[in-house]
């Protein structure tokens, strides 16, 4: 399980440096791209901690609550695509 643990936390990574990318352009977008990628950098936020719990609580996590992860780090990535594509 601790390498499912690995792979979200490469997601994650991931992630957080497209955001980065992003918020570099995003002063050029308008505020609908700018809220949206405040929704987005929630998410990010909220999966961070849950991968940061079930570091915590390995040996006591289910397959579901990861598969549950990767569902929202898949959210998170498809929403900073079309961010991309509105810069």
């Amino acid at each position: 399980m601790s390498h499912r643990l690995y792979d979200i936390d490469n997601i994650i990574e991931s992630l957080k440096q497209q955001k980065d990318e992003i918020r570099l352009q995003i002063h050029l977008a308008g505020s609908e791209v700018r809220d949206e990628l405040s929704d987005l950098e929630k998410k990010l936020e909220d999966l961070s901690a849950k991968a940061d719990m079930l570091r915590k609580e390995a040996s006591n996590t289910s397959e579901n609550v990861i598969e549950a992860a990767k569902l929202v780090a898949d959210e998170v990535k498809h929403g900073f695509e079309r961010i991309r594509k509105l810069l």
